[in-house]
């Protein structure tokens, strides 16, 4: 007898929608994969940083002469029993300082960030405004809450303000929640709409920084500090395993807001706090990110390199990011061509339904800042070629 589980994955391998763990391995910024070397086209490593020996090098050297404890491999406990460790604050400051906060709080991912902080604020008498495009963990978190929740369309704040101007009245208090990069689209929240929502109506904005922390502002601490808005956010939310090249989250936020969350945002009292060499990874690398303009601007001209090449051959993108997403559509049709791009030596894999809207599955190219024009420039042509064929 075929249990229902088998039964829903041959539904999904039917629809070409199965997922499969595929073991990589990472030479620089390509990848070994079934004998073949391929670009990787797929990483969220965008400055580079994670396949950087001579980096890895620096970090290490002091190594020998180091305390033990600063470069355990484990926490061993919840930081509210005995898993804190002083490299954490020292990062939390860190944080704190270059962005201007009153305090910032650490999570062990973008993930258990998301999942922690709306439940925690946000609950019956309360009302959450959510981008239908954001992440999944924001999804989560929405459901996780015992707050009221609305989605609205990606990126219509006509229609965000038509639900601010029916409701806000009804609940104590309500909350935009958005990403300032969407990383499937590529495409950016409008902040200074979001901002004017604020204030008219008296509301706060949560701001997933998770695509754009290292890459945009000065110093990249991301989308906000581009626009010039950084305090005007009041929940913040970074990641480090995108561009910083590792794992955690943080939020920067008032010290009202963290001592609460330090009291009832479950994923982070109940998660054993992240290990001392990963915090000292950290700290090394977000310091080495808020000087890396000239990568920035390598990423950002790359990217641009490629989305006008793709329309010159009348090949539509979306978006204006170093994520370049293309339409394919069908999910079998994605899946044919980026075999087809992997045999000509690119590592593309197709985005399906649900992480994508139906009849969208698509390519993303993620553009890092160590790629050469030299790398991607036969991409057009290759895509052109392909989409031709179908």
């Amino acid at each position: 007898m075929i249990s229902r589980y088998s039964k829903k994955l041959r539904t999904l391998e039917a629809k070409g929608r199965l997922r499969k763990m595929i073991p990589l391995q990472h030479e620089g910024g390509r990848v070994r994969y079934e004998g073949r070397t391929l670009l990787n086209l797929c990483s969220n490593d965008y400055l580079g940083l994670g396949h950087d020996t001579a980096l890895r090098q620096v970090f290490f050297q002091d190594l020998d002469s180091a305390e033990c404890d600063e470069w355990g491999f484990a926490a061993a406990s919840s930081r509210l029993l005995t898993g804190d460790n002083p490299l954490a604050h020292r990062l939390e400051s860190e944080i704190r300082r270059a962005y201007g906060s009153e305090a910032v709080l650490l999570f062990n991912s973008g993930y258990h960030a998301n999942i922690g902080i709306l439940p925690a604020l946000f609950g019956k008498g309360d009302l959450i405004l959510s981008d239908k495009l954001n992440h999944a963990s924001i999804h989560d978190g929405l459901v996780l809450s015992r707050a009221a929740h609305k989605r609205y369309r990606h990126g219509d704040y006509e229609q965000l303000h038509a639900l601010l101007t029916r409701y806000r009245e009804e609940y104590d208090q309500v909350v935009i929640v958005a990403e300032s990069v969407f990383s499937m689209d590529g495409d950016e929240a409008d902040l200074s709409c979001l901002l004017a929502l604020k204030h008219e109506f008296d509301v706060r904005i949560y701001l997933d920084e998770a695509h754009g922390v290292g890459l945009y502002g000065e110093n990249g601490l991301g989308k906000a500090e581009e626009k010039g808005v950084l305090q005007e956010i009041d929940f913040l939310v970074g990641t480090f395993g995108k561009a910083l090249a590792s794992v955690g989250a943080f939020v920067c936020c008032s010290m009202e807001i963290k001592n609460y969350l330090v009291n009832h945002s479950r994923s982070l009292i109940f998660t054993t706090g992240l290990p001392p060499v990963t915090l000292n990874w950290n700290h090394f690398v977000f310091k080495k990110m808020l000087t890396m303009c000239q990568e920035r601007k390598q990423l950002s001209r790359i990217s641009w390199q490629l989305r006008d090449a793709l329309e010159g051959r009348g090949i539509p993108t979306r978006g204006s990011t170093n994520i370049v997403p293309i339409i394919i559509g069908k999910d079998s049709t994605a899946l044919n061509l980026a075999e087809q791009m992997q045999e000509v030596g690119y590592l593309v894999l197709p985005i399906r339904p649900p992480t994508v809207p139906e009849g969208t599955a698509r390519f993303r190219f993620s553009i890092c800042a160590d790629m050469l024009w030299q790398d991607i420039e036969d991409l057009p042509e290759q895509i052109d070629f392909m989409l031709k064929g179908v």
